[in-house]
């Protein structure tokens, strides 16, 4: 179905992994419109509850395939934005399911933005993150400005983007950058036991517990407070939560729906 990339479906979880490994899964406008397109239907999917982005061979994601830009001197690199890597940015972080990041090695450039944009991030010991841009005389982009000090602060973003240093794993992990490493092998079992775990939980709590945490990065506390109190309403309604408040009473684990 796909030419750049894969989906695979197992327990309830999505698969998606970037498939370009002898180009360390730089992306072209090809990738743009099939990652777009698999998140689209993950979201319409019912029966998946939780997805897992990661990469074949060596690399995660190397950002931009260069040998793209190099054949179209006249590209319009706003517009790449717009229509190729914003849609698909958008796409992971209002997706009403969970999404790990399993990054496999080099993440580069829009390749670390496509991983921020994940909900848990985890690494291999074997990978890396870096801010490229600035190597080729660009800004960072695809959503890099407003995750990096977010997750980092200020001053260890602007660290990352404008000296563009390589960093390992280990150092992702201690500022905040991802939520944990993992031996090189365990990578994909362990995302996929985490991924299985969330797609068993109360799906409609986790997408509006995402919604909120968006919106509450952008809006002083009394918004984000009257915020709250709207989606409270709406979880307080499902069906996955008196399925949970019964498994309290009768001491039991719940079974939750995604209802």
């Amino acid at each position: 179905m796909y030419e750049t990339i894969r989906v695979e479906q197992r327990e309830g979880v999505a698969v998606v992994t970037l498939s370009r490994p002898d180009k360390l899964n730089a992306v072209t406008p090809q990738m743009h419109k099939e990652l777009l397109d698999a998140f689209k239907r993950i979201a319409r999917d019912d029966a998946v509850r939780a997805a897992v982005l990661t990469g074949e061979g060596r690399a995660f994601c190397a950002g931009q395939d260069l040998e793209t830009v190099t054949q179209n001197p006249d590209l319009d690199y706003g517009e790449l934005l717009r229509s190729g890597y914003n849609p698909i940015i958008e796409a992971l972080t209002s997706l009403e399911k969970p999404v790990v990041a399993a990054v496999n090695g080099v993440a580069a450039g829009a390749g670390v933005s496509l991983a921020l944009a994940c909900d848990l991030k985890l690494a291999s010991d074997k990978a890396s993150f870096v801010q490229a841009f600035v190597h080729i005389g660009l800004v960072p982009d695809s959503g890099s400005t407003w995750f990096l000090p977010r997750l980092v602060g200020l001053t260890k973003a602007m660290e990352l983007a404008l000296l563009g240093d390589k960093v390992s794993a280990e150092e992702a992990a201690r500022i905040g950058l991802i939520n944990r490493v993992v031996p090189h092998d365990a990578l994909m079992p362990e995302a996929l036991t985490l991924a299985e775990r969330l797609a068993q939980m109360p799906t409609r709590a986790i997408a509006l517990t995402k919604r909120a945490f968006y919106k509450g990065l952008t809006v002083p506390l009394s918004e984000q407070l009257a915020y709250e109190a709207h989606l409270q309403a709406i979880a307080g309604k499902t069906e996955d939560h008196r399925e949970g408040v019964r498994a309290f009473f009768e001491k039991r684990k719940p079974v939750f729906r995604g209802r």
